[in-house]
Formats: C-alpha cells, structure tokens, sequence
C-alpha cells in the first residue's frame, strides 16, 4: 500500500482517510467507532497483561504482534479524529504544553519516582 517511511501524524489522518474511502466504503459512525476502540485497546492489555504482566500468556496469544494491534487502536484513534474535524498534530502540541506547564516539577518531585 505504502512504502516503509516516517509519517507526519497529519499524513497519517489523510492516508486513513483515503483509505477508508477506497477501501472501507465509508467511516463507520462515532459510536461504533468508539466501541471498537475499546474493543483493540482490550486488544492490546491481553497481550501486555500476559506478555509483560503477571498472568500467563496462553499458546494463542504467544504469536499475537503487539505492534499491529497497537497500529489497530491507533488507526481507530485517527478515524475517530477524521470524523471530528481533530487535527491531531496541533491536539498533541496543545496537550503536550498543558502538560508542561502544568506538571513542569511534578514529576521531578515525585519521591515515589526516585530510582
């Protein structure tokens, strides 16, 4: 479909969006949408839960790309932002200086962090 390159998080909202046109017929509503969400992010604490956590990792799951599905959650993430109107790229920027602003020494203070 593509080749292997790095991709701006605004060419990744328009190479969904053309691809849910040629491809996916239309975006499913934000609802459904949000629902599948849920359903790949359970996806993804399957495989870290027993993979990275405490349970055991059953047969099944021991071949199971944490990187695809954390791609799954991602692609649903912008579908969701594509049918928002959300740039994602100034909501990330804009996120990322509240929480600078906010959190600047929080963190470093935090003794529960310290190694």
């Amino acid at each position: 479909m593509t080749d292997k390159k790095t991709l701006s998080i605004r060419e990744a909202q328009l190479l969904v969006d053309t691809w849910i046109k040629e491809h996916g017929v239309r975006y499913f509503n934000e609802l459904t949408n949000m629902a599948i969400l849920t359903e790949e992010v359970g996806e993804v604490a399957r495989i870290m839960a027993r993979r990275y956590g405490e349970q055991s990792e059953k047969e099944t799951d021991k071949n199971k790309d944490l990187g695809d599905e954390i791609a799954d959650v991602l692609f649903v993430l912008i579908c969701i932002a594509n049918q928002t109107g959300i740039n994602l790229e100034e909501a990330l920027m804009n996120n990322l200086n509240k929480k600078t602003n906010r959190d600047k020494d929080r963190h470093r203070n935090n003794k529960k962090l310290e190694s």
